[in-house]
């Protein structure tokens, strides 16, 4: 069994005054009253007992109520890799107790998109478990039992005020700037008082009895020593009037019956961690360690969001984001290895990762080396892969007729290098099959190619084709093409720049690309293989040759629009 992250974890809470005594809860018939007394609530080093058996126990507990955001998912991921890096288990729940935003359409895309990042669950909707049921939906009559627990034992009384009072308590608080804490009278109500309310049939809320004074302290495996006074917070609510519970209820009840060792949660939850704590204290249970995570930020250091773009996972995968391409960028939102290795896959990441090393400050969500990640792992799937995922794309859009063979394989290879994303491979091969020559020679940048000499290369260009030379070169293949272009070269006495830059303009139309060689032989294939589509505008080598001859290269010397009637042949 794995060893447990060392650290000070919240398994026991103890009181403590300048006596060492517990404030004592004084009973007079069923009413209780808690003496005012000085104290602090901190942790105590013992076992924790949230284990089972010694083993880690974590939990990722999203709400069904939208899509699976970026930094769920990376909640989501620590947790994984602490539980698998531990050789603990890594459970699932669902907090559905929002009743009115809570839907099962967005239950299931939080699942598939946690099983599309190889997020697998071992315990959870689908899965099961020894410690379900698994929706906080399907565990209201365990709610109510510690509810009802925590009625007896007078850490929670009845309150019957109404929105309007509670209302006013918040206005004379704010007049009076003072935190708005519940100064109702029903913490200290009689036995006659609730029993009168009881018999009026008056609706009533189940609140929890906050001590006055004092403070409590965590020792966060991340972010370290946190504390908060008691005296901001004031009784809160564990039940609602309509018997459905509160959300810091339920999880404490949860997380301690369910076993959990450690809660590994966004930064946002640490204010929950005082209610919490305190319930758990009352409930008798022992504390999980404690580990809040920062907020993923946007390039402005605003919490990301929707303004921002893509921000859920779902996003991302419909733009051709790969899953280990996802897991590998959000892991590096807080966490490192100490090394200068960006590159993972999920097992090193599980291998290397430590709790330690989360850092503590937000960290920046950056599209564009996201971006440049997904294209590292694309490049990196195994060729066989790669060629089926992309040529079933082109097939799939329509730019080719068939998802595999020679063209495919060796367009794949050609083209790579600038794919960062799957459907990046649609332009890039549209672009290779296009011919914007016009565009080109009128441009800023191909003047300097206008100018020197190109309509001679051009001439040249033209006998060979219609001699049958370089057809004859390009049906050789890459060693056909290179005899043909030296020998090309000494005809002209140009070599290097001055030779393939006229060349890959008169060929391709473009001024940069891939290899030139490699992309006119894939443009004489996939003119003589019939593998690409009529929607795919492709400009074959004939019909490159054909508006070559079309261009008048001294009014294009001009600047004059010389190449529209090439164009329009073209077309």
């Amino acid at each position: 069994m794995a060893s447990i992250v060392a650290a000070t974890p919240w398994s026991r809470i103890r009181t403590i005054t300048k006596l060492e005594l517990a404030p004592p809860i004084f009973l007079q018939s069923s009413v209780y009253y808690c003496k005012r007394r000085r104290f602090s609530v901190a942790a105590s080093l013992s076992t924790n007992t949230n284990k089972v058996d010694g083993q880690v126990r974590v939990r990722f507990a999203p709400s069904p109520t939208g899509n699976l955001h970026v930094g769920g998912a990376r909640t989501a991921l620590f947790n994984y890799l602490f539980a698998r890096s531990k050789g603990g288990k890594f459970v699932l729940r669902i907090e559905d107790t929002d009743l009115e935003r809570s839907t099962k359409e967005s239950e299931e895309a939080v699942l598939q998109d946690l099983s599309w990042l190889g997020l697998d669950w071992d315990e959870g909707p689908g899965v099961g478990g020894d410690y379900g049921p698994y929706r906080q939906s399907e565990r209201n009559s365990l709610y109510k039992q510690y509810a009802d627990k925590l009625l007896e034992s007078g850490h929670v009384y009845r309150c019957f005020c109404s929105n309007e009072e509670l209302e006013k308590m918040k206005e004379i608080a704010k007049l009076k700037q003072l935190p708005p804490v519940y100064t109702g009278k029903w913490a200290t109500a009689t036995d006659a008082e609730v029993q009168k309310e009881l018999e009026k049939g008056t609706p009533y809320t189940y609140r929890f009895r906050v001590p006055k004074d004092g403070s409590l302290k965590i020792s966060d495996l991340i972010r370290g020593e946190v504390s908060w006074n008691l005296d901001t917070l004031g009784d809160f609510v564990i039940m609602r009037s309509n018997g459905q519970p509160v959300y810091n209820f339920c999880v404490t009840v949860d997380d301690a019956t369910m076993a959990i060792s450690h809660v590994i949660r966004a930064e946002e939850h640490l204010p929950n961690t005082l209610r919490q704590a305190l319930i758990y204290k009352a409930l008798g249970f022992s504390m999980p360690y404690f580990a809040h995570v920062s907020l993923i930020l946007a390039p402005d250091r605003s919490k990301l969001s929707k303004r921002h773009g893509a921000t859920s996972v779902g996003q991302f995968r419909e733009m051709g984001y790969l899953p280990q391409a996802m897991v590998n960028y959000l892991a590096l939102l807080g966490w490192g290895d100490g090394t200068e290795n960006e590159f993972f896959t999920l097992e090193q990441l599980v291998e290397k990762f430590t709790i330690e090393r989360v850092n503590k400050s937000g960290a920046i969500f950056d599209s564009t080396k996201l971006r440049w990640m997904n294209g590292q792992h694309l490049r990196a799937i195994p060729s066989n892969e790669l060629t089926k995922l992309i040529g079933e794309r082109w097939k799939s859009t329509g730019i080719l007729t068939e998802s595999k063979g020679p063209f495919v394989d060796e367009a794949i290879q050609l083209l790579k290098d600038g794919i960062d994303l799957v459907p990046d491979s649609d332009k890039a091969l549209s672009n290779l099959l296009s011919y914007p020559l016009r565009d080109t020679l009128t441009s800023s940048e191909g003047k300097s190619i206008v100018e020197d000499n190109l309509s001679e290369v051009a001439a040249h260009l033209l006998a060979a084709y219609d001699g049958g030379e370089l057809l004859a070169a390009l049906e050789e293949g890459h060693a056909g093409w290179q005899k043909w272009v030296k020998g090309f070269g000494k005809t002209l006495k140009r070599k290097g720049k001055s030779l393939f830059m006229p060349l890959r303009v008169l060929l391709t139309g473009k001024l940069h690309g891939p290899d030139m060689g490699a992309s006119i032989l894939l443009i004489h294939k996939a003119g003589t293989h019939g593998i690409v589509s009529p929607r795919a505008e492709f400009v074959t080598l004939d019909e490159r040759f054909k508006m070559l001859r079309q261009v008048d290269w001294e009014a294009l010397k001009k600047d004059q629009p010389a190449l529209e009637s090439a164009a329009a042949t073209a077309n």
